[in-house]
């Protein structure tokens, strides 16, 4: 299996090479990239540009042989020495330019962070393994397709995951989907909390406990036909919770209640209900 494994690091190093020599060779914002990289305080920015540019050759050139079987002892070890250096730059780069952008593999300006650290020291396992069985990256792949497959995607999402410069081809549209998905300013009813928010703000019972609270919302939760919302307080310098009770049905801020709970007792220190409203629900207990 390790053979396997091994085997193959040449095609993933070799890709990401290609990948980087891209950006360095072909965008068209190279000049800005190399002089937002670290490569400017070490360089100088009128060396920065053609030190970037020369990189990118490297990595081409070396890429291609890579990928092209079959991978030599001695491009294997380049390979390593080169994965070695990137990750040497980018430890000197977070900690003498932190602003700096890492250049890597895109042009968005990313500074480098640890995940930048871990895609290097991923590229150094790699490469290193790939100096333990020089040859041929067909034909494992040939003999365990299954297994070869599995084991280029995995390292393919690894690269991406612990590249921060490409979340917004995968991890933003990811965090929106999952927002659209499961409406985080919704509660169970459907009404946003927004909604419920403003109403409290608006009502009479809301205007007698300002003074007391000390802090927005930090809780929220939908029982029956009410949605609570509790607020920090403090009520004769008791710690305190104050819960407003809002019922879904009624969006008038009159219906809203609140009572005042002691933080250590559960004991409802005050409780005021809108002029002419109904008992509405208990609120002589918080949720944990």
């Amino acid at each position: 299996m390790i053979d396997m494994i091994a085997a193959l690091q040449p095609l993933v190093v070799g890709a990401v090479l290609i990948w980087s020599a891209r950006v360095k060779l072909l965008n068209r914002h190279a000049a800005t990239v190399a002089r937002r990289s670290a490569l400017a305080p070490l360089l100088g920015e009128d060396r920065a540009l053609p030190a970037y540019r020369l990189l990118g050759v490297v990595e081409l050139t070396l890429g291609a042989l890579l990928v092209l079987p079959p991978a030599l002892p001695l491009e294997t070890a380049v390979a390593t020495a080169l994965a070695v250096g990137f990750l040497g730059y980018l430890t000197y780069a977070r900690r003498t330019a932190p602003a700096s952008s890492c250049g890597c593999l895109s042009s968005r300006p990313t500074p480098v962070s640890g995940r930048s650290l871990g895609r290097a020291a991923l590229l150094v396992v790699a490469a290193g393994l790939a100096t333990l069985v020089p040859g041929g990256w067909p034909a494992a792949l040939a003999d365990r397709p299954l297994a070869g497959g599995a084991t280029l995607l995995a390292e393919v999402a690894a690269v991406v995951a612990l590249s921060p410069e490409l979340d917004a081809a995968w991890l933003l549209p990811l965090r929106r989907l999952r927002a659209r998905l499961t409406n985080p300013l919704r509660g169970g009813s459907g009404l946003p909390l927004l909604a419920t928010v403003q109403q409290v703000q608006l009502s009479d019972s809301y205007r007698r406990v300002a003074p007391l609270l000390r802090s927005d919302v930090r809780e929220h939760w939908d029982d029956g036909e009410w949605r609570f919302v509790g607020h920090a307080a403090r009520y004769q310098g008791r710690p305190a919770t104050a819960v407003f009770a809002v019922p879904l049905v009624d969006g008038e801020p009159e219906a809203v209640r609140v009572a005042v709970v002691d933080d250590a007792t559960g004991q409802t220190l005050l409780a005021l209900a809108g002029a002419g409203q109904p008992a509405g629900p208990r609120l002589d207990v918080v949720p944990a």
